[in-house]
């Protein structure tokens, strides 16, 4: 009689095979968790469980990076370049003082139009976009139809490119910023353009000075 009762009781076997797989990773957990309460270890076993422990480790990271590259940009989109790479790759006024296309130098007079000089042979227009789009509202229609890019690559003036941005001050700020940065091992000479404005004009706000 002893022995026929376990052979009825068959399905109770797999229900048992079943739910024992549970309870032996509670255990295992609870172990663990014991230190810190019973009560927290029934929650953190559920989650375990669930995530199986790779799912926290890896996204952790890549929102901490949208985090900082939104914060570096200044909400500038990722297809220019951002202010921290700029930083980083751009000559100090003692690295500059070594070069002798920054003896002299002189930014020239505020103006929307900027000259850019020493450039590298295998400059396109795509590089110095990815460079001077981030002073540009893509956003808005006239802003995009006042930048402009154009690259010298014949000629006495190879080398060299005019940039037209919407105003005044952003050139001024892509002028700070960009000047000196090392676009293909050789750092940028960024001025405002001469041609902007009369060669009159400025000889008479020089007098007024």
């Amino acid at each position: 009689d002893v022995f026929e009762q376990p052979q009825h009781v068959g399905h109770k076997k797999i229900e048992f095979h079943i739910s024992t797989e549970i309870p032996a990773v509670l255990q295992i957990n609870s172990e663990k968790e014991e230190k810190n309460g019973k009560r927290v270890y029934l929650y953190a076993t559920t989650e375990e469980i669930n995530n199986t422990g790779f799912g926290r480790i890896f996204p952790a990271p890549s929102s901490n990076d949208k985090m900082e590259t939104e914060e570096e940009d200044d909400e500038i989109p990722s297809e220019f370049i951002s202010r921290k790479d700029l930083e980083k790759n751009r000559l100090s006024r003692e690295e500059m003082e070594k070069f002798s296309v920054f003896k002299n130098y002189e930014p020239g007079d505020p103006n929307c139009r900027i000259y850019v000089k020493n450039l590298a042979k295998q400059v396109q227009e795509k590089d110095l976009k990815f460079i001077f789009g981030r002073y540009v509202d893509f956003q808005s229609e006239v802003e995009r139809n006042m930048f402009d890019i154009r690259v010298m690559k014949e000629g006495r003036m190879k080398g060299q490119a005019f940039i037209g941005l919407p105003n005044e001050k952003a050139a001024a700020k892509a002028l700070k910023e960009a000047n000196g940065y090392v676009l293909f091992e050789k750092p940028m000479v960024v001025q405002f353009a001469r041609s902007a404005r009369p060669k009159q004009d400025a000889n008479e706000g020089k007098r007024k000075k």
